[in-house]
């Protein structure tokens, strides 16, 4: 009786870990497509803002 049990858990814990896994999985696909090159980052932006009596 106790095998029965534990087979059906085994199932539901092999269920919510496929789910972790595709969530991971997508988190990741998101990230990468959201991702900025380290070049993009530190290139420096020009701050006109002080030169406003020109």
């Amino acid at each position: 009786m106790r095998v029965q049990g534990e087979k059906s858990e085994s199932r539901g814990e092999q269920v919510e870990a496929a789910e972790r896994e595709a969530a991971k999985q997508r988190l990741l696909a998101q990230a990468e497509a959201e991702r900025v090159p380290v070049e993009d980052t530190t290139r420096a932006v020009p701050d006109r803002r002080w030169r406003r009596d020109r």
